[in-house]
């Protein structure tokens, strides 16, 4: 799973990107692609808007998770047992015709001496969420990521989203959601610890 994160990296170079005209530009010309005029009034500044909110809907490449996982706690008075978050929204955008994907994740981990700011761990599922992606790989990568730079004794993630993709366009499904799991070490392992942590999400 280490290529899940590494194939993700945050973007270091900003000489690689196009620049905002280039970003500006492109925007015009879909939208004379899509019919309508670029020139008229309610579209002038719509090239600028995109480009600006694209900036901030994919501002996961500029961050790297192992940044904000880097500070962790060992004064925990022996605890060891689950640490769960669930039930973070997220949104983020399907690789394949760049439209939303809404959602929740639930992640879980069994420390091991060290624990995580609760808040670090939304912070992942945020950097993971903005940026194109499919549902399976961002599990992945969010247990991934915390797996690496904590060394539980397990990571469990959870996801529901609907795909906009499946609503907007093609079967046009509204309502239905996907539903991906990732388990690593002891959640792997021992089949006792997944059902606790399923049975958690439902409590």
């Amino acid at each position: 799973m280490d290529a899940i994160v590494k194939n993700f990296p945050r973007v270091e170079d900003d000489s690689a990107r196009p620049t905002q005209k280039e970003a500006e530009d492109a925007v015009r010309v879909l939208l004379r692609w899509a019919g309508d005029d670029p020139t008229r009034e309610g579209l002038l500044d719509t090239p600028s808007r995109v480009a600006k909110a694209y900036r901030e809907l994919f501002s996961g490449y500029d961050l790297a998770a192992e940044d904000v996982l880097g500070r962790t706690f060992e004064e925990v008075a022996g605890y060891d047992d689950m640490v769960l978050v669930k039930d973070i929204s997220f949104f983020s955008h399907c690789e394949h015709h760049m439209v939303p994907i809404i959602g929740r994740a639930h992640v879980a981990y069994l420390p091991k001496g060290r624990v995580l700011g609760l808040s670090k761990i939304a912070r992942v599922v945020e950097i993971f969420g903005r940026r194109l992606q499919t549902q399976e790989t961002m599990t992945a990568q969010i247990a991934t990521a915390i797996d690496e730079t904590l060394d539980p004794r397990g990571v469990a993630v959870m996801i529901e989203a609907e795909h906009m993709c499946m609503a907007m366009r093609g079967i046009q499904k509204q309502g239905s959601t996907t539903l991906t799991t990732t388990f690593t070490g002891a959640f792997k392992t021992e089949p006792a610890e997944q059902a606790r942590f399923m049975t958690m999400l439902r409590s």
